[in-house]
C-alpha cells in the first residue's frame, strides 16, 4: 500500500471559487495536514478508480491525487495492478486506488486466476480484472469512469449492471473523462443518462475541469474516518517503516516475493515476462518483529540498448518508475535468478542501488530448481562474491518465493542493513579507528611530500559519509582511500550498507584539531 501522502488539486476555477476562497482552502489543507498523518492507512476510507481500459483513469487518478505516480501511456492494459495514494480534498483524507480496466466483464471478476503458471497473455486481461474487482470489494465509494469522446458503449453497460447489482451499498459517481471543451462538455454526458440512476459529471483529467466537482461529491459520500485526538497521540514519535524497493531483471520474481511478505495477492504473477508496470507500494508488517515496512514491487529492468529497441513503448516508463523506486528506498532488495545467475545488468543494477545511496540486499530467489549438495550453497556464494566483488557487504539470502522458503530472512536482511544505514558515530571512535590504520600502514608520500590525515569526522547518514581531512587529497591514491574503506568496515561495521568517503584538504599544514 503506498504509504506517500498526495494532495488532491482540483483545477477547475469554476469549482474552486475565487482566489481569496481558494487560498483559505490551501490555508485550511496545510493546518490540519498534521493531523491528518496519524489516521493509520488501513482505517482510511478508499475511493477506488474503476472503467474500461484507455478511458483515462490512471491520468484521472494522477489529477485527483496531485501525483504522477501511476504510469499514463495511450494504449489499453498499461494498468494491471492496483495502486494506492494517500490524498486528501478539503477536510477529508482517504486513500485513492487506480486499478486495470475491464476488458471483457466475468459473472464473477473475483473468481477470476490470480496466478497464471502458463505464461499464456491471453490469461492477462482476466487477472486484471481480478484485482480491480478487489479493489472495488474494498472500496467505500466508486468512481466510475467513461470516456466522452466515443460515448456510452455496452461495455460500459455492462460494468454498471454488474457494480450496481454486486455493490448496491457503494455510493457511484459516473465521471465522463476527456471533456476538455467547457461548451461541448455538457453535450458529451447526454448519452451517459440512460444508466439510470447515476448523475454523469464532465470531467478533464488533463485540464482539471470538473475535478474540483468530482472530489466535492466523492467527500459527501465517505464515511467518516476513526477521529484521533490529542490524547491518542504517543508521547514517543511512532518509527518511520523502512522502505524496501524489490528489484531486478524481468520474471526473477519479484512479485511473487512481494506477494509471499505481504501475505495476500498483492501483485499479479505471471510466468510471461514484464507483467509488471507501475511501481506498487505494501504495508507489510513482521510476524515476529512487529517492524513495519514499505515493500515497493517494480516492473523488471532490461539492459538499456533492450529497452530502446524494444516495441514496447510503456516499458521506458515502467522503467523509470522502477528507478524512482530506488531514490524512495532505505534498501534494496536486488533478485536473482539462481538458475541463471548474476548478470552484468544485475552488476549495473547494484551500482545503481549503491549510487542513490542505498542499502543493498541480494536475493537469490528459485532456489529450488537449483540440484544441490552439502556444498552447493557455499559454492554459490563464492561465485556471486566473485562477479559482484564490489558489493561484498551485502548479505545474501538464498529463497523461494514459490514455496516460501526463507523470505522472511529478507526482511531480518533488510532490517540490519537499515540499522547500519543509519549508523552515526563519534569523532573519537573514527579518529582512533584512522590513527590505528595509520599505524598499520602510512599514508604514501609524493615528491617528497607526505600525506597527512588531520582528523575524520562523519558528515551524514543514509548512507554513512565520512570526511577526512588531509594535507593534500591528491597524495592519496585510490588503493589508500579503499585501505581506509576496509579499515573502517573491519572495525566498525556496516554490513549491508554502502559508505562514502570524502578527502578534503585544508591549505595549510598546521590545523587545530577539533576537540
Amino acid at each position: 500500500m503506498d504509504v506517500d501522502g498526495g494532495g488532491a488539486c482540483g483545477d477547475d476555477d469554476a469549482s474552486g471559487g475565487t482566489r481569496r476562497e481558494r487560498g483559505t482552502a490551501a490555508r485550511m489543507r496545510r493546518k490540519t495536514r498534521r493531523d491528518w498523518s496519524k489516521v493509520p492507512d488501513a482505517a482510511l476510507p478508499r475511493v477506488a478508480v474503476v472503467g474500461r481500459p484507455n478511458v483515462g483513469k490512471s491520468a484521472l487518478f494522477n489529477r485527483l491525487t496531485g501525483t504522477k505516480r501511476a504510469i499514463v501511456y495511450d494504449e489499453p492494459g498499461v494498468t494491471r495492478d492496483r495502486m494506492y495514494t494517500r490524498s486528501y480534498w478539503g477536510e477529508s483524507e482517504f486513500m485513492m486506488v487506480d486499478t486495470g480496466g475491464f476488458e471483457n466483464l466475468p459473472r464473477n471478476p473475483e473468481g477470476a486466476p490470480k496466478i497464471d503458471r502458463v505464461g499464456g497473455v491471453e490469461i492477462l486481461p482476466a487477472m486484471i480484472e481480478a484485482q480491480a474487482a478487489e479493489a472495488v470489494k474494498e472500496a467505500a465509494v466508486l468512481v466510475f469512469v467513461v470516456d466522452g469522446q466515443v460515448g456510452l458503449t455496452e461495455a460500459d453497460r455492462d460494468i454498471y449492471r454488474w457494480l450496481r447489482r454486486s455493490h448496491s451499498d457503494k455510493p457511484l459517481h459516473l465521471a465522463v473523462n476527456k471533456c476538455e471543451s467547457t461548451t461541448k462538455g455538457e453535450e458529451q454526458i447526454i448519452d451517459f443518462w440512460q444508466l439510470g440512476d447515476v448523475t454523469p459529471l464532465a470531467v478533464s483529467a488533463i485540464s482539471g475541469t470538473g475535478t474540483g466537482d468530482l472530489l466535492d461529491n466523492v467527500c459527501a459520500t465517505l464515511p467518516q474516518p476513526p477521529q484521533v485526538g490529542d490524547g491518542d497521540v504517543p508521547e514517543e514519535e511512532e518509527e518511520v517503516p523502512v522502505t524496501l524497493a524489490i528489484i531486478g531483471r524481468p520474471n526473477v520474481g519479484k512479485s511473487s516475493l512481494l506477494n509471499g511478505l505481504a501475505g495476500e495477492m498483492r501483485s499479479i504473477v505471471s510466468d510471461f515476462s514484464g507483467t509488471t508496470r507501475d511501481s506498487i507500494d505494501t504495508m507489510v508488517e513482521d510476524k515476529y518483529t512487529g517492524k513495519k515496512y514499505t515493500l515497493i514491487d517494480t516492473a523488471g529492468i532490461r539492459r538499456r540498448t533492450q529497452v530502446k529497441s524494444g516495441s514496447d513503448g510503456a516499458e521506458k516508463l515502467s522503467v523509470g518508475r522502477a528507478l524512482q523506486a530506488m531514490k524512495r528506498a532505505d534498501v534494496v532488495c536486488l533478485v536473482i535468478d539462481a538458475t541463471q545467475g548474476p548478470s552484468q545488468q544485475d552488476f549495473v543494477l547494484a551500482e545503481r542501488a549503491t549510487q542513490e545511496g542505498c542499502a543493498l540486499v541480494l536475493c537469490i530467489n528459485k532456489w529450488d530448481l537449483v540440484d544441490k549438495d552439502t556444498y552447493t550453497m557455499n559454492k554459490y556464494t563464492d561465485e556471486m562474491r566473485l562477479k559482484l566483488r564490489v558489493f561484498e557487504y551485502a548479505e545474501i539470502v538464498y529463497t523461494s518465493a514459490l514455496t516460501g522458503q526463507r523470505i522472511q530472512k529478507i526482511l531480518d536482511a533488510a532490517d540490519i542493513a537499515s540499522v547500519n544505514h543509519r549508523k552515526r558515530l563519534t569523532t573519537a571512535t573514527l579518529n582512533s579507528v584512522v590513527q590505528e590504520a595509520t599505524l598499520w600502514k602510512l599514508p604514501p608520500s609524493r615528491n617528497s611530500r607526505k600525506g597527512k590525515i588531520y582528523y575524520i569526522t562523519q558528515a551524514s547518514i543514509r548512507p554513512p559519509t565520512f570526511v577526512f581531512f588531509v594535507n593534500d587529497p591528491k597524495l592519496f591514491p585510490e588503493t589508500y582511500r579503499r585501505y581506509m574503506e576496509r579499515q573502517l568496515r573491519e572495525n566498525i561495521g556496516f554490513p549491508g550498507t554502502p559508505i562514502r568517503l570524502l578527502w578534503r584538504g585544508k591549505g595549510v599544514e598546521k590545523v587545530a584539531k577539533p576537540n
